[in-house]
Order: C-alpha cells, then sequence, then structure tokens
C-alpha cells in the first residue's frame, strides 16, 4: 500500500526562517510532521533525536524542550490521530439504529484508515508497546476506549430487541475488537498471511454483524 505524502517541515520555507519565526506550537509541530515522514521511510530504532531535530529546523536541545524522547513523539502522534479517527458514541449509535452494517462499517472504517496511511506510526507504535512501559499503557487505554464504545453498540442493540441475548457484552467487544487489531494490523504491516487492503474492511464488518446479530440479515 502507499503511505500517505507528508509535508516535509524543512523544507517550507527553510530552516533559518522558521526557527526564527516559528511559535512553539509550530515547533512541536514540525517535530511531529518530521517524525511521520521518517517513520514511513525507516524503522523508529533508525531514527535519532538528532534526525528529528534536524527536519524541524531546531536545534537537539530545543528538541529536548518540547519532548522528552523520540518514544513521546512517536506517542504523541498516536494519542492525537486516533480519537480523532473514531467517530462519537452517539453518532455511531444512531446511525447503527437506522442501518448497523453502515454504523459498524464506519467505526471500523475510520479507526483502519487512520492506520492505514500511517504505517510507519503503527510499526513504531508495536515496536513500542513491547518496549516501552508508558506506550503499554496508552495503547491499553485507546483499546479499553474501543471496547467500551463496542460494548455500548452491543447493549444498545440489545435493549431496543434488535439482536437476541449472548455472551456478556463487554466479552464480546474485548474479542472483536483484538480481533480487528491483529487481523488489521497483518494487513497494512504487510504480514503474510493477511487479507487484501481491498476486503479487510468488509471482512471485519461481515465477523462483526455476525457475532452480534446471529445473522448476516441486521437491522
Amino acid at each position: 500500500m502507499e503511505a500517505a505524502s507528508k509535508p516535509n517541515p524543512a523544507a517550507a520555507g527553510g530552516r533559518g526562517r522558521r526557527g526564527a519565526r516559528a511559535s512553539g506550537d509550530d515547533r512541536e509541530r514540525a517535530i511531529l510532521e518530521t517524525a511521520e515522514q521518517l517513520l514511513e521511510e525507516r524503522p523508529l530504532s533508525e531514527i535519532s533525536v538528532d534526525d528529528l531535530a534536524k527536519g524541524a529546523g531546531i536545534s537537539r536541545p530545543t528538541f529536548y524542550f518540547y519532548f522528552p524522547s523520540k518514544d513521546a513523539v512517536v506517542m504523541t502522534i498516536i494519542e492525537r490521530f486516533v480519537p480523532a479517527a473514531a467517530a462519537s458514541r452517539e453518532e455511531t449509535l444512531q446511525m447503527v439504529a437506522t442501518d448497523p452494517r453502515a454504523g459498524i462499517r464506519q467505526a471500523i472504517g475510520d479507526i483502519y484508515s487512520a492506520f492505514r496511511d500511517r504505517p510507519g506510526v503503527a510499526m513504531a507504535g508495536a515496536e513500542l508497546r513491547r518496549t516501552n512501559a508508558e506506550a503499554g499503557d496508552l495503547w491499553a487505554q485507546i483499546v479499553e476506549g474501543w471496547v467500551a464504545d463496542t460494548a455500548a453498540i452491543i447493549e444498545f442493540e440489545r435493549s431496543r430487541g434488535a439482536v437476541p441475548p449472548g455472551l456478556p457484552a463487554r466479552d464480546l467487544a474485548t474479542a472483536l475488537v483484538q480481533m480487528n487489531e491483529r487481523v488489521q494490523h497483518a494487513t497494512f504491516l504487510g504480514e503474510s498471511p493477511a487479507i487484501e487492503h481491498d476486503r479487510v474492511i468488509e471482512v471485519c464488518v461481515e465477523i462483526w454483524i455476525r457475532a452480534i446479530y446471529g445473522t448476516v440479515d441486521a437491522g
């Protein structure tokens, strides 16, 4: 899959000009954009703080004014784009009530798209979860949010009689979210075996529909 193009902060107007006129927010954004760009080119282990500072047009000491480490940069990127990609619970519940398949497809697709467009960030995040306790805690919080939202969808559908009783909603939600995470990561990280990019969303949606509704004719 072709990664989304990221702006090159070092090329936008020249580093000297950026350094002379940039606000604190501009410098932080430049660091984050540099990290996203470099992570699409090489793994986190091959990227240094000097690389990030140079790409953002700042000095190494200035980098540490904004972030304590390169790990913190990656965690900030993930922390920002995951909530932005997720539809609100209320919006999703309203869509599920009128068109379950469309609502679930949107909920799954928005999250998948956020990671699909940043495979390097996704790979760095997966690496950090194994080596950095803070990153592991952050990811656990993100997944907990997905599980809670999915459990709310299941409970909502059961409350309106759209689906029969079944497994505890949280247990089913946890299994579905963890399945999504593993299946989707395998696809956009290019593992083998893996589902093709243009089919992974529909496969996941079909599994969710069958697991929650017990039929393909949801709604």
